[in-house]
């Protein structure tokens, strides 16, 4: 056999071995959440969740209609932007023409962040109206926030923009618990079954 087949036939072998550590090699960890349904404790942790749901600074970016709300009143938002297709405002009145990367500085000036924009028209998620057993069940309808699995719901507790209502800018209401407790709370509403409160 020439020297070159061999070459050809190590190379071969290296490429194979190194195919078959990436296939059988150490993969990272994707965390698996168990659920233990418990409806007593998942009802309790949800009614703790849906006063942040329901406070202004969730509620703002959630409303019924296509004008976003404003203030710690929830008035419909001065000059009257509308959601868009994608959220983020028609024509010249796009949301990042306020709302900067950061909030700007000075009393009520307008929060900012990167992303800032409303839910999609194609799926509002609105809470504005919402009781608790509707928003509970809404938000786990996969056909109407955003096709999130238990998994990707979890997550979204530490999504930048849930993260800006804890972070308002000067002069607007923070929501009623940290953000620790409200994340310990959704994580155990949802991971203990995601049982709506009774009623309508």
């Amino acid at each position: 056999m020439k020297k070159s087949t061999f070459v050809v036939l190590g190379m071969l072998l290296i490429m194979l071995g190194m195919m078959a550590f990436s296939l059988n090699g150490p993969r990272a960890k994707v965390p698996v959440y168990l659920v233990k349904k418990d409806s007593a404790a998942s009802v309790a942790a949800f009614k703790q969740v849906y006063t942040v749901l329901m406070s202004p600074r969730c509620m703002n970016c959630h409303p019924s209609g296509n004008v976003p709300l404003q203030g710690d009143d929830s008035h419909p938002h001065t000059m009257l932007p509308k959601r868009g297709v994608d959220g983020k405002g028609v024509y010249a009145m796009k949301c990042m023409n306020c709302h900067q990367p950061t909030n700007t500085p000075g009393l009520h000036m307008p929060p900012g962040n990167p992303k800032w924009h409303l839910p999609p028209a194609n799926m509002k998620m609105v809470f504005q109206g919402r009781t608790a057993p509707q928003l509970a069940k809404q938000l786990i309808d996969p056909k109407q926030n955003g096709n999130k699995d238990l998994q990707k719901l979890i997550a979204h507790a530490d999504d930048e923009l849930v993260l800006a209502g804890w972070n308002p800018g000067e002069g607007r209401t923070l929501p009623p618990m940290s953000h620790a407790a409200f994340k310990k709370a959704w994580t155990t509403w949802l991971t203990t079954g995601a049982f709506a409160p009774s009623g309508k």
